[in-house]
């Protein structure tokens, strides 16, 4: 019931009207970064028409080397249907996020990583959970991973996460996990919300942002804090090469500035997963130059900042969650 509860409230918050505000493409001369995508792979499940016919499975796995993975949940399933990303070290193996899917009918993510890492690679190394934030749909598979050997799941809370990593000062510094002969750094990125993460991998040179910054509609619950954080990966993204940055979500559609509304099961035009530095540049160079909160349309993403009610009802779930 309190699960059901929290995403009513969660769909509410996403689903308010989004007013007018400073069109970034005109602002910056152009927002049309010619896409080059670092992923082989087209096409993600994407949902249908009528999801009573829909024989996608329950998750899209792409694998892009033997060490890097991407998830996706169906759309049919969850209309989130957010991305996951499981990268492997000698050591050790990161998920980022587990998804909006709890353990229902049979499913389970710990499983389906198993399947696409590899079994005997899962039995030799340690797993370590992390989430993006504590929005729901980005923890309802960490109970999948419950009672499974040499696994530390670190909640979604403020709390657990600036415990674990060390964050002594929020929101400033950062902390190194090693996966073993694969390095990744976290960056605190509160704004979209006050837990935010990023988490940079050294070795493909991608940034996992999860909702700070993906190709849709980024809702801003703390605005002053969201532009020093895109200051931050702005400032990071000068001395770290970024081949792709990586979010939690695909909500634009192809076409410029278009985009699928809030519960779309069906996408079947959707614009590519990764943005890339050039976006992130022109992104923090408006908000820099913004007095206030307002919305900021890019042709990859909109910004949208969140009104009173939005924020009240983001504190009540948190109250729940946090």
């Amino acid at each position: 019931m309190k699960i059901k509860l929290i995403s009513a409230l969660l769909v509410l918050i996403s689903g308010c009207s989004i007013d007018a505000g400073v069109n970034a493409n005109e602002t910056l001369s152009a927002s049309s970064t010619k896409r080059h995508t670092v992923l082989n792979k087209e096409k993600w499940i994407h949902g249908s028409v009528d999801c009573k016919t829909n024989q996608d499975p329950s998750v899209d796995i792409y694998r892009h080397d033997e060490t890097s993975f991407i998830l996706r949940q169906n759309k049919c399933l969850t209309f989130e249907a957010p991305f996951v990303y499981v990268l492997v070290g000698e050591r050790k193996i990161l998920v980022f996020d587990t998804g909006a899917m709890p353990d229902t009918d049979g499913f389970s993510l710990y499983q389906e990583i198993k399947t696409a890492v590899g079994a005997d690679v899962i039995s030799e190394r340690d797993i370590l959970v992390i989430h993006s934030h504590g929005h729901s749909d980005h923890y309802q598979g960490d109970g999948q991973f419950d009672g499974q050997p040499n696994v530390t799941l670190v909640g979604p809370t403020a709390k657990e996460m600036k415990n674990y990593f060390g964050f002594n000062e929020w929101p400033t510094g950062q902390s190194t996990v090693d996966l073993g002969n694969r390095k990744l750094t976290v960056i605190p990125t509160p704004g979209h919300q006050e837990e935010s993460i990023t988490v940079y991998d050294h070795q493909n040179k991608w940034l996992l942002t999860g909702d700070t910054l993906y190709p849709g509609i980024i809702y801003i619950k703390n605005w002053d804090e969201y532009k020093l954080s895109i200051d931050r990966l702005n400032k990071f993204s000068k001395s770290h090469k970024i081949n792709a940055i990586l979010g939690a979500h695909i909500e634009m559609a192809a076409n410029p500035g278009e985009f699928y509304q809030m519960g779309s099961t069906y996408q079947p035009n959707e614009a590519q997963l990764d943005l890339a530095t050039p976006h992130l540049h022109k992104l923090n160079a408006a908000l820099q130059r913004s007095s206030k909160a307002e919305k900021i349309d890019f042709d990859e993403f909109k910004i949208q900042p969140m009104g009173l009610l939005q924020k009240s009802i983001s504190n009540v779930v948190r109250w729940f969650t946090q």
